[in-house]
């Protein structure tokens, strides 16, 4: 298996227990706490251009007080310089864990679902 990325917030027992399966698998992990160093706009395009059209419609945790925050604003979030911008303002948003390898990403909801990247 090839070097995994997490963007991981550790406080999620979601994405701790995605860290966990990858560990279990002897995966090489590369931790990113998104929260304490967020996504450039290059990588999250990368990154969102790996994941699959389904996960990318969950991209955002949209029952998060910041995204609620944001539509009250006007946000549009209709393109990827959108949904970064959005993310960027509003961290919490994003949804976690995303597991990522050079070619593909998913969204670890269920933390299981990272299991088809092996």
């Amino acid at each position: 298996m090839g070097k995994f990325m997490i963007y991981h917030n550790p406080r999620c027992s979601k994405s701790r227990q995605a860290l966990e399966i990858l560990k279990e698998n002897n995966c090489e992990v590369e931790i990113v706490e998104y929260l304490k160093h967020p996504l450039s706009r290059k990588n999250f395009e990368n990154l969102y251009a790996k994941l699959s059209s389904s996960d990318r419609e969950k991209i955002l945790r949209t029952k998060e007080a910041d995204y609620k925050q944001l539509l009250s604003e006007g946000a549009k979030l209709k393109t990827v310089s959108d949904l970064y911008d959005a993310i960027e303002k509003f961290p919490k948003i994003l949804e976690r864990p995303i597991v990522s390898t050079d070619k593909s990403a998913v969204i670890g909801r269920p933390p299981e679902n990272i299991k088809s990247l092996f």
